[in-house]
Formats: structure tokens, sequence, C-alpha cells
């Protein structure tokens, strides 16, 4: 059993990607391994995977047992079949160059991700029952201090303009990471209320899980 405060971690946003490489095939295993010639990764760099197996799709992994031609999905396993179907891997990668840190960030909270269930009742029955089906669309909102003139204020910003999807990578003080993916929307339109520190929200609207990894 373990519990950990926040105190410390440090957030930043993907303004730098590489050139889109392709990814031929994922194997089935623990992990799954992905096939892409010439992809130029080295061990430990981030990046943003594409690919016909929507369990993956859009997230953001860490590089491992890299190779010329290939390297890990680190951290996921990828053996069944039934879920990531064998010939259906096929995709894209891309390596994130440059994180800008968001600093003075305030709070940070998410919302969503809820699982949601469909309830039905045979007809013989006097009760419903539930099945489950997919989890709600999450959100994270980032508060953060109003400073127009700091550079993760403005990667933010060109973000939000562009309604581009951008990876998020929090580092925790213990080394550890947990990664997102998401449409940025930015409100430059600060809080003011007095006695009370400005602030601007940044939202993250997550396209796939988050991935975590130890340090």
């Amino acid at each position: 059993m373990a519990v950990k405060l926040p105190d410390g971690a440090t957030v930043a946003i993907a303004t730098g990607y590489g050139a889109v490489k392709t990814v031929s095939s994922i194997s089935n295993g623990n992990p799954g391994v992905i096939t892409s010639p010439a992809h130029g990764l080295l061990n430990g760099a981030f990046y943003e995977m594409k690919s016909g197996w929507q369990k993956i799709a859009d997230r953001i992994f860490k590089a491992a047992n890299v190779g010329t031609n290939a390297l890990d999905v680190s951290g996921i396993d990828t053996t069944d079949v039934n879920r990531f179907p064998t010939g259906s891997s096929a995709g894209t990668l891309r390596e994130i160059l440059v994180w800008t840190q968001i600093p003075q960030i305030l709070e940070f909270t998410t919302s969503g991700g809820e699982q949601q269930f469909t309830n039905f009742s045979f007809l013989e029955e006097d009760f419903e029952r539930q099945l489950p089906t997919v989890t709600s669309a999450q959100s994270i909102q980032i508060g953060i201090g109003d400073d127009p003139t700091l550079p993760g204020y403005q990667a933010l910003k060109v973000a939000g303009e562009a309604r581009a999807i951008r990876a998020i990578k929090i580092t925790l003080p213990d080394g550890s990471v947990i990664l997102y993916n998401g449409y940025v929307s930015f409100n430059e339109t600060p809080t003011m209320t007095k006695g009370q520190v400005m602030q601007v929200t940044a939202t993250l609207s997550l396209q796939g899980r988050p991935v975590r990894y130890t340090a």
C-alpha cells in the first residue's frame, strides 16, 4: 500500500514532433512489438501512436527495447486476439521531440471517465439488469496563474487556436510519468476575484486512456 502527494510535480505540453513513421504491424505479445522500418527512436523517447487497434490508438508511449526497425509498445499486453485482432494493427507513429513546461499551475482536475451501462430486463422478470458499455468522455482542466509572457501559456494558446491534439506529460516527484493525449482548448479570460490569484483555464479533451510509467 502506498499513497503520494502531487507536490513538486511538473506538467508539460508537446510542442515539437518528428516526422510520421509507418507502422507495418504490431505483434500479439506482452508487450506487443512494433515493426516500423527506420523509425529513428531511441530508448526512453516518447511517441504518439496511431493504429488500427483502437485500444492503443491516439495514446502516448515510451520507447523500449529499441531496434533499427522495431520497438515495444511498452506496458501494453496485446496477446488477446479478440481485443487486438491479428492483421489489423498497421498505422503510424511520430516521436515527441520537444516538451514545454506549463508553470504556475494552481489546480489540475479531471471529469468524466465513468463506466456507462445499458439497462435491460427480460419479459418474465420484475427487475432490471445492467451491462457495461463504454466509459464517458474524459477531460482535464488545468488552472494556471495568468501570465501571457510564459512559453507554456503561449504553447497552450497556439494549440487551442489550432484545435490541435497535443500530448501532455506529468512528471511526478518520484520520476514516474503519466501521459495524456487530446484536443487542447484554452480560455484566455482570467478569473478576477478580489484577494485571489488571477487564473486562466486550459482543457484537454482526451482521445484515449492515459498511459503510466514508473521511474
